[in-house]
């Protein structure tokens, strides 16, 4: 592939599409890897004038060495935008990838944490006063109360905190920003964390709300684990993570009757499709309401 055009789709992606640096890294190494494939395969330099014949050569090496459908589609969908951008620009006169069909998959169903559960878990430490039991339970209250994602977290600076409106300013998917209440209870802990975190004696990331005792940032793996400890005493769930914290938010709130589109906003989705998702599980507590209270619900 030509380095200037690999060049200008990452600026493309960083400036006018707003991705993530980790979200451009993932694309750049996929098309990379393709080229990698289209050089030992079919003795090219280039990636730029492929057909559609070299692509599907390269999915079914990779279905073949056991990569999973869902990675697959992935590493398809970077390829597609690179295309996309070259017609954009006007670089290719076709994309090789206009008539291609996803590989199917097969959606799993997430099982959001029950109430009762959430109740058990929050009730740990209720009584610590220790700098890390306040932090993590402070995180966990957050996730289940807002539905941010991990790494809207993460990310959170100490100047993101509104004390006046008692409100969270995040910066979400392609730096789109909300504005996320603070509820009474969580604010309470939110006050007394802001105080623990004031006598750190070290502030290396002092920016960011949420810090490590030597006041580094949190990263992935940090909050993940964090999570999955917490969890891992009152839930038997396979998965216990931060996305699951969020599924459970979103269900809650619809088992509780509010709207979609409210639940949309709180999410930070751009479209209902995507928060559609989470219609399932409280479908079931629609039917699990509806045949306990219907006369012939236990015939």
């Amino acid at each position: 592939m030509a380095t200037n055009n690999k060049d200008a789709f990452s600026d493309y992606l960083q400036f006018e599409k707003k991705y993530s640096p980790h979200t451009i890294k993932a694309y750049l190494n996929d098309i990379t890897y393709f080229e990698s494939f289209n050089k030992q395969y079919f003795e090219q330099d280039s990636i730029e004038n492929v057909n559609y014949s070299q692509i599907r050569s390269w999915i079914v090496s990779l279905v073949e060495d056991g990569v999973s459908n869902s990675t697959v589609n992935r590493k398809i969908a970077s390829l597609r935008a690179f295309y996309k951008f070259l017609l954009k620009t006007k670089q290719i006169n076709g994309n090789p990838l206009l008539k291609h069909r996803a590989l199917k998959v097969e959606k799993k169903l997430q099982i959001p944490f029950s109430e009762k559960e959430l109740v058990e878990a929050l009730s740990q430490n209720s009584n610590s006063e220790g700098y890390k039991e306040i932090r993590d339970k402070l995180i966990v209250e957050l996730f289940y109360s807002s539905g941010m994602r991990r790494a809207e977290l993460i990310q959170l600076k100490l100047s993101n905190v509104n004390l006046a409106t008692n409100t969270l300013k995040v910066l979400g998917k392609r730096n789109k920003e909300r504005i996320l209440p603070i509820l009474p209870i969580v604010l309470e802990q939110l006050l007394l964390y802001i105080k623990e975190r004031s006598m750190l004696e070290e502030m290396v990331d002092g920016d960011y709300l949420f810090l490590t005792k030597k006041g580094l940032k949190l990263n992935d793996s940090f909050v993940y684990r964090l999570i999955n400890s917490y969890f891992s005493t009152v839930s038997e769930k396979v998965k216990k993570s931060p996305h699951i914290l969020r599924h459970t938010f979103a269900t809650h709130l619809l088992n509780n009757g509010a709207d979609l589109n409210s639940v949309k906003e709180l999410l930070g989705h751009s479209s209902l499709a995507s928060t559609q998702i989470y219609t399932h599980s409280s479908l079931a507590e629609l039917k699990k309401v509806y045949k306990d209270a219907h006369p012939r619900g236990e015939k």
